[in-house]
């Protein structure tokens, strides 16, 4: 059997489907291919799951001719755009989504009212390969860290040595990161030295950050290592403090102690930390109560309302509240898992 898995961008939602393709792979032993976009390529190569990554840089029409000579049995479309739905009918081969909530989407984004079921967007994808039989095996998700990426902290900085956080400080949209200020506020009072991820385009917020934490420890090496070392980092963190953002799901595939701060978004979209089993291992910071909020599904590059409510009461008493009690249920996760 040979199944081909669509999942075109981004990182975060990639890392959210290799439950399924972990699944489909131990329940049925297919042959799985996936396709993404080129700059994704790298969150498929090491999963050992995965047979085949397709390619592309524009339009996944790019690589129509080689995979209709793949003659496919089945593809599990876990995109669910025009492009992806466009593929499927031009492979002419069965297969099946998951449903994708839009207008249940738009309803709470613009109206304020809830309509979306109580269930996490990785439960809604296992929808998709429903009729071949295949269920969620409750562990979580997967990232592989191929050995060459692998770092060891305490060489990063010696003061990781003895234990660290990571707090990953980047995302796609302005009003979906925590502003540098209430970050600042916030490792001046953890017990820890700070590793802050992200990428190129975060530097200079990392800078901000260091700039305005005066003596705290605190490392900053956002643009310096790839998102398999930021990985690596993060596997080895005692506890992560992440935007709403690709790091953040790849913090709960190695199950660490994840404090997930929310702006102008909100976790009913369904798209929190998944940690089948171990609720006890994440929890949201949020702002509740303010009736602009969501006021989108994605984000966007400033305020619509000009005052960045959502972020800039963040509570962080609350906060520190909630990194402690994630330290401690980190510590007995250790603990069971030895």
């Amino acid at each position: 059997m040979k199944i081909l898995v669509i999942r075109f961008s981004s990182i975060g939602d990639i890392v959210l489907t290799t439950p399924v393709v972990r699944a489909l792979k131990l329940q049925l032993n297919p042959e799985i291919h996936t396709i993404t976009k080129s700059h994704y390529k790298t969150l498929w190569n090491s999963n050992p799951h995965v047979t085949k990554v397709w390619t592309y840089d524009k339009h996944p029409d790019e690589c129509l001719p080689d995979l209709l000579t793949e003659q496919f049995d089945f593809v599990v479309d876990l995109q669910k755009n025009w492009r992806s739905q466009k593929l499927r009918r031009r492979l002419g081969v069965q297969g099946a989504s998951f449903p994708k909530l839009n207008i249940e989407k738009w309803l709470l984004v613009n109206t304020g009212i809830n309509k979306l079921p109580d269930i996490h967007i990785v439960d809604r994808y296992f929808l998709a390969v429903r009729k071949l039989g295949v269920h969620n095996d409750g562990r979580g998700l997967d990232f592989f860290i191929p050995e060459a990426d692998k770092v060891i902290a305490a060489q990063v900085d010696g003061q990781l040595a003895n234990g660290f956080i990571a707090m990953v400080i980047g995302g796609q949209h302005f009003t979906k990161i925590f502003p540098p200020e209430k970050a600042a506020k916030l490792i001046a009072r953890l017990k820890f030295p700070v590793v802050l991820l992200g990428g190129h385009e975060d530097k200079e917020r990392g800078e901000e950050i260091c700039r305005l934490c005066h003596q705290a420890s605190i490392v900053n090496t956002c643009g310096a290592l790839t998102l398999n070392q930021s990985a690596s980092m993060v596997s080895q963190a005692k506890l992560v403090v992440t935007n709403d953002t690709g790091l953040m799901h790849i913090a709960a595939a190695f199950f660490k102690p994840v404090l997930s701060i929310w702006g102008n978004t909100v976790p009913e979209l369904g798209m929190y930390p998944y940690f089948p089993g171990k609720t006890n291992l994440f929890a949201i910071a949020q702002v509740s109560g303010l009736s602009c909020r969501p006021c989108s599904k994605l984000g966007y590059d400033k305020c619509p309302k000009k005052h960045f409510r959502c972020m800039m009461d963040q509570d962080i008493d609350q906060m520190i509240a909630q990194v402690n009690k994630l330290l401690a249920s980190g510590k007995e996760e250790i603990e069971f898992r030895l």
